[in-house]
């Protein structure tokens, strides 16, 4: 009987002597966890180590893929940090040009005592005026195309008669280059939900590019399915190797930038902008010579 109870209590004994070197074990592992997160250098690489104590190496495994989140995610900061400020470079030198080439052909047809050659130089300090006021509006309107709490009031638009609208507003750049756009409608009385002065905007910048960059007249086509309408505006380019698709909707994006791209790079990121606020989609691709910008629009 007395053996037994000896050996009772020597078992006790060695139950609470394991539960102490455990619990020491896992409280020396928690106290180097918790100085290390408590004195780690953020520039370090430093990782969290931990005995094989259960439960501990999976809580210091849980630190370690936090610390590489918050380096990630610092990493991205950083570079947006740098796109910002080359945007904010390039959009100072794109204000700066035009406003100089501007006070010169003041300076110049302030000087100037032939009126015709005057009014030559006051015209070509307009343009670059206008020029100016154009990057500006699209500034404005990339601004407001970014704000997280822009709602658009939607109402039911015809899309055939809105294009052609658009289309009639660039008529004087369409028969300066001598081109002539062509519109196909699968649907001619097809209707979307769209804030029209959202669309409005979206179509102008796309007819805009297309002109702008384009080599040929644009073809303009719309296509439905159950669900969807899709807009599709294509033309061919003369150098599709410049371009970068999958880039064209960011900010200040400029295809062959060294041969001084026309605009100021913010269009498409608008319309892209304004499309994502109307639940709608803008896709580019490359086929062949061929840039087709598509619209997605939800029926």
């Amino acid at each position: 009987m007395v053996s037994s109870i000896v050996a009772i209590v020597l078992f006790a004994l060695g139950l609470a002597m394991g539960a102490v070197l455990v619990s020491t074990r896992y409280t020396g592992d928690l106290g180097r966890l918790a100085r290390f997160l408590r004195e780690r250098d953020p520039q370090s690489n430093a990782r969290a180590t931990a005995a094989a104590a259960p439960g501990v190496t999976e809580l210091a495994d849980a630190v370690n893929a936090e610390l590489d989140r918050s380096a990630q995610a610092h990493l991205e900061m950083l570079r947006r940090q740098q796109e910002f400020q080359r945007d904010l470079s390039a959009l100072s030198h794109d204000i700066r040009t035009p406003l100089m080439g501007a006070k010169g052909y003041l300076q110049l047809a302030r000087d100037e005592k032939d009126s015709a050659v005057r009014s030559r130089h006051l015209d070509a300090a307009a343009k670059r005026i206008d020029a100016t006021t154009e990057l500006l509006d699209q500034l404005f309107a990339y601004t407001k195309s970014t704000d997280p709490d822009l709602a658009l009031d939607l109402e039911p638009v015809l899309l055939k008669p809105f294009v052609e609208e658009v289309l009639l507003g660039q008529y004087p750049v369409f028969e300066k280059l001598g081109w002539e756009p062509r519109v196909t409608f699968a649907d001619a009385g097809v209707s979307i939900e769209a804030n029209r002065d959202a669309l409005s905007r979206i179509l102008v910048n796309l007819v805009v590019n297309a002109l702008r960059h384009g080599s040929s007249a644009p073809s303009i086509e719309e296509a439905k399915t159950a669900d969807r309408v899709f807009l599709c505006i294509s033309n061919a380019v003369e150098d599709p190797t410049a371009l970068d698709p999958d880039r064209l909707f960011d900010r200040f994006y400029q295809a062959d930038a060294a041969r001084g791209a026309k605009g100021s790079g913010l269009g498409l990121s608008v319309s892209a902008n304004l499309a994502r606020a109307m639940g709608m989609e803008l896709a580019a691709e490359l086929q062949g010579s061929v840039l087709k910008i598509t619209l997605s629009v939800p029926l």
